[in-house]
């Protein structure tokens, strides 16, 4: 991050810190990084941001420097890291704070959201759909696209095992196929994303696996009980809804009210390769 951040360690639960750098002083928004990725994605976004907004990027459990807690069925899921985000921006003296989210960190925040309505006073969504959603659309041949989803969804032991044989390749691949301009991660950047996966696979594992078990049950349970995003929300996506036959505004109407619904021209690290139009939406939501 900027010289202007400072870098620290706040417990969130029993046994559990997370690495969290903070910069900027004003309203708070929390920043939630995606795979295989740290809060460092939000390096461009958080500066900006940071001139008006204190800004809060931490490193999700299991995830770059933060803690990495031996899984239960319940350590990695959506719900947990959630009130790992509530306790954090509660620890740094913020009971109400703007959340956004890529990728993984975007189903924290969503899932924040509907945990935690009267913490979360907007909701940024970056290239992710609701984990229900996410499983209902993938099917035929189109779902090849999401290979790692059914590979870390096995039980304990071959997942791990496999990737850990050839971590720097698995992840690398991620970085090098979701990328449109591959310059827009730097070497010193993209070394430092390959570390911190390699050094964290049986978390990150756990974290995909609980989201084709514990997290569906949740979304599931909301669903069944209309429970919805009670905050404005914006999502921004790439222009993928179309190309594997689906609507992505449509299943996103289904959870949130208050949406504006984005596609932004540009590959999956969109904070990393157009992070302009991410700062630019980003703020036309904290003004809503």
């Amino acid at each position: 991050m900027t010289t202007s951040f400072t870098q620290q360690r706040v417990t969130v639960a029993d046994g559990v810190a997370l690495n969290v750098a903070v910069g900027g002083s004003g309203s708070p928004v929390v920043l939630l990084h995606g795979f295989p990725q740290t809060h460092l994605m939000w390096r461009h976004v958080a500066a900006d941001l940071a001139a008006d907004h204190t800004v809060i990027c931490p490193d999700l459990r299991g995830y770059g420097d933060s803690d990495k807690p031996v899984d239960d069925g319940q350590a990695y899921s959506k719900r947990t890291m959630a009130a790992d985000v509530v306790a954090l921006a509660r620890a740094l003296g913020h009971d109400r704070f703007a959340l956004a989210g890529h990728d993984r960190g975007a189903l924290v925040a969503i899932r924040a959201g509907l945990d935690h309505p009267d913490a979360v006073t907007h909701l940024a969504s970056l290239d992710v759909l609701p984990t229900l959603d996410m499983w209902d659309v993938l099917h035929g041949t189109t779902a090849a696209v999401g290979f790692h989803l059914y590979l870390m969804a096995q039980p304990p032991g071959l997942p791990e095992a496999m990737i850990s044989g050839a971590a720097d390749a698995f992840f690398g691949h991620f970085l090098d196929l979701w990328a449109n301009d591959p310059a827009a991660i730097p070497a010193d950047v993209r070394a430092a994303y390959l570390k911190a996966s390699r050094e964290a696979v049986p978390s990150i594992v756990a974290d995909y696996r609980a989201s084709a078990g514990v997290d569906v049950e949740h979304d599931l349970a909301d669903r069944e009980a209309g429970n919805r995003l009670r905050m404005p929300v914006t999502v921004l996506q790439q222009d993928w809804g179309s190309a594997l036959g689906f609507d992505a505004a449509g299943r996103w109407r289904e959870w949130a009210s208050d949406l504006e619904h984005r596609t932004v021209t540009c590959g999956h690290f969109m904070a990393e390769e157009a992070p302009g139009e991410v700062v630019k939406a980003l703020r036309e939501l904290l003004a809503r």
